[in-house]
């Protein structure tokens, strides 16, 4: 059973060694989402992805300086996402047209 993650992050860039956290953290989130905002992803995983993405991204994060958080929204998510503005998230349970 999947369900949908939101991650958000802010990750310190004030140094060369921030900003190299900050790229490795957002390929972390490409990897398994899709970006909504520059530092926010939607994640459709299940239980196990989720405990591997959290394990690295936190592999990844300095506590003193960044910040990291997850949000998982329950069923039915269209009740608890409202989009406005020029973009649409993708949705992966509708139809794929190619």
């Amino acid at each position: 059973m999947t369900f949908l993650v939101i991650v958000c992050y802010d990750v310190v860039t004030e140094t060369r060694e921030g900003r190299r956290r900050l790229r490795r953290v957002a390929r972390i989130c490409e990897g398994v989402g899709q970006r909504v905002q520059k530092s926010v992803f939607e994640c459709r995983i299940d239980a196990a992805q989720f405990d591997e993405l959290e394990r690295r991204l936190l592999a990844e994060i300095e506590p003193q300086e960044d910040c990291l958080r997850f949000y998982r929204l329950t069923e039915p998510v269209r009740l608890h996402v409202k989009e406005y503005g020029t973009f649409r998230a993708t949705d992966f349970e509708g139809p794929l047209v190619i």
